[in-house]
């Protein structure tokens, strides 16, 4: 069974090693219609940009953590695939920014959150903050800590 779809109310932990970070980037980055990309997708495109064997399984245990150590070129195809930079799985601070960016792409692929933030483009800043504030009482409240807006607020 595949794992749930990471929404708003529950983003996943930041990915720290190499299967986590390939799995994020299957689980967010989708073709068009939505759908994941197949690992035979994913490998054939690599072998295709690298010249190199790299198979559906081969892919498959890197996203898993049955293998861990591809060479540089292989993470450069998936780099390439996914549209993300390379540094993504080499440089912490660059993969955690990416991370954020995967991140906010799953969210806004809820229709609900896409509609907000759509909706959001054309406030004043201080509309967005407000906005903001409001969206910070709700998730404590949904979260059981309570939360209500006071007269300042």
């Amino acid at each position: 069974m595949a794992p749930p779809e990471p929404t708003a109310a529950t983003p996943r932990p930041q990915a720290s090693t190499l299967a986590e970070k390939i799995d994020a980037l299957f689980r967010v980055v989708r073709r068009p219609n939505h759908e994941q990309f197949s690992h035979e997708e994913v490998a054939k495109a690599c072998r295709e940009a690298t010249g190199e064997s790299f198979s559906a399984t081969y892919l498959w245990q890197l996203r898993t953590g049955r293998r861990d150590n591809p060479t540089k070129r292989h993470l450069e195809a998936l780099a390439q695939f996914f549209q993300v930079p390379v540094a993504y799985f080499f440089d912490d601070d660059r993969g955690a920014a990416v991370a954020k960016e995967l991140e906010l792409l799953g969210a806004l692929r809820d229709a609900g959150v896409r509609s907000v933030a759509l909706r959001a483009v054309n406030l004043s800043p201080e509309g967005v903050g407000t906005i903001s504030d409001m969206i910070d009482v709700i998730a404590r409240r949904e979260r059981g800590g309570g939360g209500t807006l006071g007269p300042g607020d």
